[in-house]
């Protein structure tokens, strides 16, 4: 890592709350239909899992119960502190090529890494953010702050519904929804921003020469939609770091290393690790 040209850090959670760095902030753990219905009492009673319940077709069916589910995770994750995780990794980012050597690809929506200081355009958020809204009608592509909309409403604790009116698409009045990919929603989900992120990824990678050293940290990232994976194990001239506690496999090309721990200890093992490096570099 000390010696490394540029850092690839790649992050997931298995859901839309949880595992990655997300169980370390706090985060509940979706993993199973127990971790969700833990966190979801009411949809124990209805017999919904996750993935039934984040599925866009809530909002045209019954929005108030659409909107309690995504409300209750943007006030979730507005309220939780990232934890120093963040800040490692972000220290290691800004020792590389004068703060402009890394950039990050997370399936997380919660945007905690923005919380945590990462610039916009060093940040690939591949299935969308809770931070901004869009038209379930599609009639703009344009995405608004979900705060516009969001701000004073409330959930009813015992059935986890939106109380009063659900937001609305301030141009045409339809519903809106989170600007959030979800369970068949190959058409329904305006990928304006994400384009922009790829493109960002593009030009970062154009920057890189072939015999530059990537660091690629992974962190969480499973094997049921391994979009997470394929980007970490599609690096040149790259060392994996694969930190997991369930699916520690790792490729048979180069030189990876698997770390079968909790995301945040893993963060902490591999900095003392470097700080150990770089003091016995200086003694040297």
């Amino acid at each position: 890592m000390s010696t490394c040209n540029y850092l690839f850090v790649n992050m997931e959670s298995k859901a839309v709350i949880g595992a990655g760095l997300g169980c370390d902030s706090g985060l509940p753990d979706f993993r199973g239909p127990e971790g969700f219905w833990n966190a979801y009492p009411p949809m124990k009673k209805l017999g919904l899992s996750f993935q039934s319940v984040c599925s866009p077709h809530w909002f045209e069916d019954d929005p108030n119960f659409a909107w309690g589910f995504w409300l209750h995770g943007y006030q979730l994750y507005s309220t939780t502190t990232p934890h120093d995780g963040f800040d490692i990794m972000k220290k290691w980012g800004e020792t590389k090529l004068g703060k402009r050597g890394y950039f990050v690809f997370t399936s997380n929506i919660d945007g905690h890494f923005q919380k945590k200081g990462f610039p916009d355009d060093r940040i690939i958020e591949c299935h969308g953010s809770i931070y901004w809204l869009q038209c379930c009608n599609l009639c703009t592509k344009d995405l608004w702050v979900s705060s516009m909309s969001l701000s004073g409403k409330e959930i009813d604790p015992e059935t986890f519904r939106l109380i009063g009116d659900v937001p609305h698409c301030p141009k045409c009045g339809k519903i809106a929804r989170p600007n959030v990919l979800m369970f068949d929603d190959e058409f329904g989900w305006i990928k304006s921003r994400q384009n922009q992120q790829f493109e960002n990824l593009l030009k970062f990678k154009r920057g890189i020469d072939l015999y530059d050293k990537v660091a690629v940290v992974e962190i969480g990232a499973g094997l049921t939609v391994p979009v997470v994976r394929l980007q970490s194990e599609a690096w040149g001239n790259s060392t994996l770091i694969r930190v997991n506690l369930r699916d520690t496999q790792v490729p048979s090309f180069g030189n990876p290393i698997s770390l079968t721990m909790k995301g945040l200890d893993a963060l902490k093992l591999i900095d003392q690790e470097i700080d150990r490096i770089t003091s016995k570099g200086k003694m040297n």
